[in-house]
């Protein structure tokens, strides 16, 4: 009777397994971000988790291999455009629906490559870094995911310098790092999502961004204010959503923040993001 079980459990699981691969929802290839450990955390020991709440929201946390996950346009829709996305979780955890996987779908329909990126955590336990150390950790794996992504530019069909950042709450912190830092890591284009820290010194020359925030949430929206007005003032090209209401997270439903990712797509377009190049090639 036992072994009934286990070969009916074994073929419903293989079942699945099969529907999942049909369906075009299986694993989507990762892509390390570095070779071998990550530079910093060679005495994290601990395993990665991944929790599904109640609510069918997948949530990861213990990020100690940060990676890519590909989500690559169709062929027939590719317009030689990537974005690296990056969830927010507060250093503790990634939002990998609706901060992620989520916002790669809606890039692809609009013929954009995405990247979605999970970077290191905290953890509680022995051999954990501090917060501040792995923020700073965080940060080398949003350049470093710019990089690699810019670097497989050619296996993958899109340009060079069209592959930009999207960053949300934390994932915004892990953004800024890449866009106000070198050069030779910074995204082309950046949009942050209820996820503006302090005023930096403005890149030279600033690449386009793009924000995003609630009226209603107190610790983001000032800030988001806040460096719109210092771009402007360097002389870069910025668009600034406040939107009535949504909170954090836009969690408050029923306003313009439902409908931010339209507003993103306009502003590809607008800036031409949205448009082959003459010549390019899927």
């Amino acid at each position: 009777m036992n072994r009934t079980i286990c070969l009916a459990a074994i073929a419903i699981a293989w079942t699945s397994a099969t529907s999942a691969q049909t369906s075009g929802s299986a694993s989507p290839p990762e892509i390390p971000l570095y070779a071998g450990t990550a530079p910093g955390s060679e005495k994290w020991d601990w395993q990665e988790k991944l929790v599904t709440r109640p609510n069918g929201m997948p949530i990861v946390s213990d990020v100690v291999r940060p990676v890519l996950l590909a989500y690559p346009a169709p062929k027939d829709k590719a317009v030689g455009t990537a974005m690296v996305v990056a969830p927010g979780g507060g250093f503790r955890a990634l939002m990998m629906s609706y901060e992620g996987v989520d916002v790669a779908r809606r890039l692809n329909a609009m013929g954009v490559d995405a990247f979605v990126l999970k970077y290191r955590l905290t953890h509680e336990g022995s051999n954990a870094a501090t917060r501040e150390e792995v923020v700073k950790m965080a940060g080398e794996d949003g350049r470093q995911a710019v990089r690699l992504v810019r670097a497989k530019a050619g296996e993958y069909g899109y340009r060079p310098d069209r592959v930009g950042m999207i960053g949300y709450s934390a994932g915004g912190m892990v953004t800024s790092d890449a866009l106000f830092g070198p050069a030779e890591t910074r995204p082309d284009f950046a949009a942050l999502i209820y996820g503006a820290r302090e005023d930096r010194n403005i890149p030279d020359p600033p690449p386009p961004l793009f924000l995003a925030v609630a009226a209603d949430d107190a610790n983001f929206v000032g800030k988001s204010v806040d460096l719109f007005t210092a771009y402007r003032q360097a002389k870069g090209s910025a668009e600034l959503h406040v939107f009535q209401m949504g909170a954090h997270g836009f969690g408050n439903k029923g306003g313009g923040a439902d409908h931010y990712l339209d507003r993103l797509e306009e502003w590809l377009r607008v800036n031409k993001l949205l448009a082959k190049a003459p010549g390019d090639a899927k």
